[in-house]
């Protein structure tokens, strides 16, 4: 099997613990490594009618030290840790091109209805554009029904 390098979107759910534990277990299995990487939303403003991003501020501290406290399921399995700036789904996409990872790894929502409508679907997005092979894990089924 080849040694694969696998992105890991982390959105601190139940869903990304998830892809986590199943890309931590591919990675193991393949002698490869991980890209943990959380996407810091860049706020929105409006200015006479058009919405500007705003100027990106560096990470927070607070975000950083969570993606830093992120324990792996396996501890051998090498993890390097990104927080960026923009839209998830850009910030996935482009972060795969530039690391030229061999997979995507990340967890769904399952959303439904407006609630989509409105969020969209980051997944979804990714999976369209990516580079690469995309595993997209559900959540798990006892969580989401307790939502």
């Amino acid at each position: 099997m080849k040694t694969l390098r696998i992105l890991v979107p982390i959105d601190f759910s139940t869903g990304s613990d998830a892809a986590l534990e199943m890309a931590t277990s591919l990675a193991r299995d393949s002698g490869g490594s991980l890209i943990l990487v959380h996407a810091e939303i860049i706020p929105l403003s409006a200015s006479g009618g058009e919405y500007l991003y705003a100027v990106s501020e560096p990470p927070t501290e607070e975000l950083l030290a969570k993606l830093n406290a992120i324990v792996l399921p396996d501890s051998h399995v090498p993890v390097e840790r990104r927080l960026l700036a923009g839209d998830p789904a850009d910030v996935i996409i482009r972060l795969a091109k530039s690391e030229d990872v061999d997979m995507i790894v990340m967890g769904t929502h399952g959303r439904r209805g407006l609630t989509r409508l409105l969020m969209g679907s980051v997944a979804e997005a990714v999976v369209r554009a990516a580079p690469c092979p995309v595993l997209t894990v559900k959540q798990p089924q006892h969580v989401a029904s307790a939502k």
